[in-house]
């Protein structure tokens, strides 16, 4: 299927291809279908992650454009802010991040590294994801400057244009394998990912179903979170120049691995921390990466898939953030 997705303005930022690999052992011990793992927690901008390939395209349209700075939000152990103040650095732009919560006494984990690259923080309370994004804009523009404004997420048309890039880069991967996949499985939260994977499998890998898992909400909610996918991938699509066809069918969903809420460390996320590390060595996130691969787990063992498929992990890094969760994450004898 041809589009122009290499015609749209993209920086480099990002180490690519990540790695492929099979989770040869931890499939053993689950007994399951075979476990392959995209690690874009090794995307190598500022200690790796998912939103890097967002990022491309949304700073390649902020300096299309000539803008001099960049706002996004989010909560304040923030991946996506972590990437975006980074990224900002990278290609010489000022970065300003409104974060959810009060400013703490230390800065520890993704804020440490935020501070580190320079980024403006502008502590927002309650409003965790970017609702004063428009206002920190206007006070810009009102000093002369031209900002870019980024999604929380950066789950945008323009963002989620990397993860059409993405399946590409799969496509070629698994053929250098000689190996498919059935199933892709990613954590869902702000829709981006989800969205320009929907579409890049319809370009590239067409026999490939995604399953999102739920990491902030327990329910599709009102209109169905499906419905924004939808509607988003629509948009992605017609960016492209490709058939924009999606509707909320077209998108599978797992709600029920909330647990306590967002970000909140339960035995689901423990045990899938735990059983990665002990037996990949691989750091899953507490927040995203984690319930997801406790998802994926808990699929396995419910027989939600045959012996004979094999299941793609997204891992979307997060990796900064397992050292604020210590407490949580470990467990004495």
């Amino acid at each position: 299927m041809k589009s122009n997705l290499n015609e749209i303005p993209r920086v480099r930022v990002t180490f690519l291809p990540t790695p492929l690999v099979e989770l040869k052992r931890l499939g053993g011990v689950l007994g399951g279908p075979r476990i392959w793992i995209k690690r874009d927690d090794l995307t190598g901008l500022a200690l790796g992650g998912n939103k890097t390939r967002k990022l491309e395209f949304l700073l390649g349209d902020a300096l299309s454009q000539c803008c001099d700075a960049v706002i996004t939000g989010g909560a304040i152990q923030s991946n996506h802010c972590r990437q975006t103040s980074a990224a900002a650095a990278a290609v010489g732009l000022e970065c300003h991040l409104a974060l959810g919560g009060e400013q703490p006494e230390f800065p520890e984990g993704n804020l440490l590294l935020d501070y580190l690259f320079g980024a403006t923080i502008h502590w927002c309370g309650e409003q965790r994801k970017g609702e004063r994004i428009p206002e920190i804009a206007e006070n810009l523009r009102a000093q002369g400057r031209k900002p870019y404004m980024i999604p929380f997420g950066g789950s945008n048309a323009i963002g989620a244009l990397g993860f059409v890039a993405a399946i590409a880069e799969l496509r070629d991967q698994l053929m250098a394998q000689n190996t498919r996949v059935d199933y892709i499985v990613i954590p869902s939260s702000s829709g981006g990912t989800h969205a320009g994977m929907a579409v890049g499998v319809d370009m590239f890998s067409p026999s490939t179903r995604v399953i999102g898992i739920g990491i902030d909400r327990g329910e599709p909610g009102e209109p169905a979170y499906e419905s924004e996918l939808a509607a988003l991938a629509r948009e992605v699509a017609e960016k492209l120049g490709v058939e924009s066809r999606y509707t909320a069918s077209d998108f599978q969903m797992r709600y029920k691995y909330l647990g306590g809420g967002y970000g909140v460390v339960g035995d689901l996320e423990r045990e899938a921390i735990q059983l990665a590390a002990k037996y990949e060595g691989v750091l899953l996130d507490p927040v995203y990466s984690g319930r997801a691969m406790g998802a994926l787990i808990d699929m396995i063992r419910s027989k939600d898939f045959a012996p004979s498929d094999t299941v793609l992990f997204w891992h979307t890094g997060g990796t900064p953030a397992l050292f604020e969760y210590a407490r949580e994450l470990v467990t004495r004898s």
